[in-house]
């Protein structure tokens, strides 16, 4: 948050539910002290008692609707996708992102796919802008993921994404401060 970012994603699935909770609530209160917001991965329960933003749910997790439930209607709710057809089901829901990928060959997870490149990114941005043009009554952004590094942010929001969610190339400097600040500064906020 101090290089700038404002959108973060806790994801800890290895912690209990309390201190999941507890995470949740400090970061909650980091994030609204810095102007920045917090999306809870895959647990619309913490998102709610912690006072997130939103949830994250991936393929094999709540729907977005069931999230969206626990959540409100004023959360974000986003929806991790991989495959055209995940990403066509995803923009009809409940959703006010999808997330694609992983975009690039990554180690930070195993999602069990395959790297689906800039053209994956390019079909989310296309479908996305369909049904935004459709009449849709929110708004609905592609975040891509997986892989990404400074060199290829840009050709990856190029491709159609409305923002890349970081992790590993933010800590391979070890100052994820500057990193930040240099990804802002070479994309322009």
């Amino acid at each position: 948050m101090a290089g700038g970012a404002r959108w973060l994603q806790l994801r800890a699935k290895t912690l209990s539910g309390g201190a999941f909770l507890e995470a949740a609530t400090r970061l909650q209160d980091l994030a609204r002290a810095n102007g920045a917001r917090l999306i809870v991965n895959d647990r619309a329960d913490v998102a709610r008692l912690s006072g997130a933003a939103g949830v994250h749910v991936g393929q094999d997790d709540l729907t977005p609707a069931a999230a969206r439930t626990i959540v409100g209607p004023a959360a974000v709710v986003g929806l991790s996708t991989h495959t055209e057809t995940q990403i066509d089901a995803a923009v009809v829901q409940s959703v006010n992102y999808i997330a694609i990928g992983p975009v690039f060959g990554t180690s930070t997870k195993e999602t069990g796919y395959t790297a689906v490149g800039l053209e994956s990114v390019r079909y989310a941005g296309a479908a996305v802008a369909r049904a935004s043009s459709s009449g849709l009554d929110r708004t609905l952004g592609v975040v891509a993921i997986g892989g990404i590094t400074l060199d290829t942010a840009a050709a990856v929001l190029g491709a159609g994404a409305t923002a890349v969610a970081v992790i590993t190339d933010l800590l391979a400097s070890g100052d994820p401060e500057a990193r930040v600040r240099a990804y802002i500064e070479r994309l322009g906020g």
